[in-house]
């Protein structure tokens, strides 16, 4: 009876193992499903109020400062290498414009447009691949 006892004990703790770690591969495709379609929306939502802050350059700057906090905060929980590289550099890029006047202001939103197309094109690719 004791044996039997042994058996189930170690045959709980195998399946144990097995359960965590496979919760541990699923969480992170969840983090990437999620990272997938979180970045795209944070540059999208960053790129519509650009063209509303043209003339408000506190505000511009303020929406730049946010949205890269927005992708720290994926990078922080993206599974894939490569998403979470994109977000860290795009985050870094946009809290290193400086928005001073109207002509900053449009020169950001130049720069933003560029650099969000590539990073939005390396997402689609990590997420697609």
């Amino acid at each position: 009876m004791r044996r039997l006892h042994r058996r189930f004990a170690s045959l709980a703790a195998i399946s144990a193992f097995v359960f965590v770690t496979g919760c541990g591969e699923v969480n992170s495709t969840i983090d990437k499903a999620q990272a997938c379609l979180e970045a795209p929306k944070i540059v999208a939502d960053l790129t519509a109020q650009l063209t509303s802050l043209a003339n408000d350059p506190q505000a511009m700057e303020k929406a730049l400062d946010d949205t890269a906090a927005k992708l720290n905060d994926v990078a922080d929980q993206a599974a894939n290498t490569t998403i979470k590289e994109a977000s860290d550099d795009l985050a870094a890029t946009l809290s290193g414009i400086n928005v001073q006047n109207v002509n900053d202001a449009v020169d950001a939103a130049q720069k933003v447009g560029a650099d969000t197309a590539a990073y939005v094109q390396k997402v689609t690719e990590a997420c697609t691949g």
